[in-house]
């Protein structure tokens, strides 16, 4: 791995906090997704991942740390920052990073990963890509293609891999032995212990949201304990 920027140095080896709440949730309010990402910061991670213009407006003020930021448009398909519009509206927030899917899958604006991620770069410079993958083939092409970081938060949910409980280490070890930039763990890290797991099957840096910022999940697994005593 070459020298990498200052941004990526400050996520190495540490665990980034995903502050988000779906739709129509008590906690779908910029105000309070920016009060738990500072509260995450707080903890010791070191960085934060966050989705919708408005709450990464706030967040990028707050927190000193590197903001990962994603638009989610739609419910099925490529949603994740979907067209190059999308990312350099979340680059313009002042995240430093932009998620986006990265699978091969078709784009909605008919544009390719590369070509995406290049014109992002020459309209927002200096910022960087996080693609968030679901295969091997889509990280590969996703390193290909100029993303700053692979990410495996879509494994399980393309169709390409099954579902696992955990995070998808398989994937990981598949990835971390043909990465040449950050590998970055999402998706079901539900324990510390999955996310030392992750790490040690080469990850470089781990991302927690549910576990950590959504208090609807993590009520329900201890209502379901007590339930089934």
């Amino acid at each position: 791995m070459t020298t990498l920027d200052p941004v990526l140095e400050r996520l190495r080896g540490g665990l980034i906090a995903s502050a988000q709440a779906y739709p129509g949730e008590p906690m779908r309010d910029p105000r309070t997704m920016d009060q738990v990402a500072q509260a995450c910061v707080a903890g010791g991670a070191v960085g934060i991942r966050a989705q919708g213009l408005a709450d990464l407006a706030l967040i990028t003020q707050h927190v000193d740390v590197p903001v990962i930021g994603l638009w989610k448009d739609g419910a099925g398909g490529v949603f994740i920052t979907p067209t190059l519009t999308h990312a350099i509206a979340v680059a313009a927030t002042g995240a430093q990073i932009v998620a986006l899917d990265g699978t091969r899958r078709p784009r909605p604006d008919g544009r390719s990963l590369a070509q995406t991620i290049t014109a992002l770069k020459a309209a927002r410079p200096g910022v960087l890509v996080m693609a968030d993958c679901g295969s091997l083939d889509d990280a590969r092409a996703a390193q290909d293609a100029g993303a700053d970081i692979l990410g495996t938060t879509l494994a399980g949910y393309t169709g390409e891999r099954p579902p696992t409980t955990g995070p998808d280490l398989e994937l990981v070890d598949q990835v971390a032995a043909i990465a040449q930039v950050p590998l970055v763990v999402e998706g079901r890290v539900h324990t510390p212990a999955q996310a030392a797991a992750a790490m040690d099957h080469g990850a470089f840096a781990v991302v927690v949201g549910t576990a950590i910022t959504h208090p609807t999940t993590i009520t329900s697994w201890f209502v379901d304990a007590v339930a089934h005593r």
